[in-house]
């Protein structure tokens, strides 16, 4: 059964990063832009029509993202580069505002997975294992 949601606009922009992407992640220092589309947020976090364009509508479609064949293992493993990192900081990975979505991402991610290991070990190696509290206020709405 085709996803009720339109999954794709992640694969097309997502084609065009891959390798820099994981090699950013790998090197533990984000120099370009994509936060978007690779640790997306839930719609109403961010403002500018790219945070719209990307913003993930739902529970019912993060956790589509999340059993989506490429989509789902892709952030994971995103998550779990992010994890190896022992001694940097988010915001020294990812910049200030880019460690903000990344917490709303993965306080997504962990609602919509139940808590799967890969976002608590990074809400808890980022950000001493407290969610993004917007994000959640948000999801309760939805």
């Amino acid at each position: 059964m085709p996803s009720p949601f339109d999954l794709q606009r992640f694969l097309d922009a997502q084609s065009r990063q891959l390798a820099d992407v994981l090699d950013e992640l790998k090197r533990g220092r984000k120099l370009s832009h994509w936060m978007w589309y690779f640790f997306p947020q839930l719609r109403g976090l961010g403002v500018s029509s790219t945070a719209q364009f990307y913003g993930i509508e739902s529970l019912d479609e993060a956790v589509a993202y999340l059993n989506h064949e490429v989509l789902g293992p892709r952030l994971r493993e995103c998550v779990a580069l992010m994890n190896t990192h022992r001694n940097k900081t988010a915001e020294q990975i990812l910049g200030a505002v880019d460690a903000m979505k990344f917490r709303s991402s993965l306080t997504l991610f962990a609602k919509a997975s139940g808590d799967e290991a890969v976002f608590i070990e990074a809400l808890d190696r980022y950000f001493d294992g407290q969610p993004d509290q917007r994000t959640l206020s948000l999801l309760d709405r939805t």
